[in-house]
């Protein structure tokens, strides 16, 4: 019977390579390079995002972490609301992590940037945005957006969501996801703004909750409010020491 041992990899009968070797496809000048698009090669890429993303973040200290849409205008409230925090968190002496992005992510970024705090930035590789914002001090830059969300959830100790679209609907439930299956020790999520976000509450509460899908204290896993000052005090509450 035909073997052949690849690595970890064995091989019997019809599946025995026996055209070339590893070593002499490494080795072979003359390939092409499609084998940057295999599924092996990007084993290597997603451990290189999450080398550099420990790496990176390591000695970070407590932080918190800021979602909010890429969309939000300078002008909008929310802009305004999302620099508050990210000052307040500074002064408080913690982190803050945002995607990097425009929008609120910017405004929270500078925030934290001009009280003197660490302003950080997860970018994430899309065809309609152009990098990091001017006020991340500390940026990684992800290609894979399950290797970014470990970063934001493993040094992160509490998120601040004010309005956004499908990606911070994303981020928010992800987290709160997380904390419901005991993936994470729970932590505190408030989100800014009792008009955009009642909707949704009264959804989950009315719809999901009403038809037996989630329990009553899946709702408690997030507060609401319009309070800036209230919502960084709730989640810097409980302070890793």
């Amino acid at each position: 019977m035909k073997f052949q041992a690849k690595g970890p990899l064995i091989k019997r009968r019809s599946q025995v390579d026996t055209t070339s070797t590893t070593d002499q496809r490494l080795l072979d000048s003359r390939g092409d390079s499609a084998w940057l698009h295999t599924d092996p090669w990007r084993v290597l890429r997603i451990q290189a995002e999450f080398v550099e993303g420990f790496g990176g973040l390591a000695e970070l200290g407590p932080a918190i972490g800021v979602f909010g849409s890429a969309r939000t205008a300078t002008d909008d409230p929310a802009y305004a609301q999302a620099e508050q925090v990210g000052r307040l968190l500074a002064e408080a002496g913690y982190a803050v992590i945002t995607g990097g992005g425009p929008g609120a992510m910017e405004a929270a970024n500078k925030g934290a940037c001009e009280a003197g705090g660490v302003s950080v930035g997860l970018g994430i590789e899309l065809p309609f945005e152009a990098g990091l914002n001017e006020w991340v001090d500390v940026g990684i830059n992800f290609r894979y957006f399950f290797a970014r969300k470990t970063m934001f959830v493993k040094y992160s100790q509490g998120f601040v969501v004010l309005p956004g679209g499908l990606g911070t609907l994303d981020e928010l439930f992800e987290a709160v996801t997380l904390a419901q299956t005991q993936k994470v020790t729970a932590f505190p999520t408030v989100l800014i703004g009792v008009d955009y976000w009642s909707g949704l509450i009264d959804w989950l509460r009315d719809t999901v909750l009403a038809d037996g899908k989630i329990s009553e204290a899946d709702l408690d896993r997030f507060v609401l409010t319009d309070d800036v000052e209230e919502a960084v005090s709730l989640v810097t509450a409980g302070r890793k020491q």
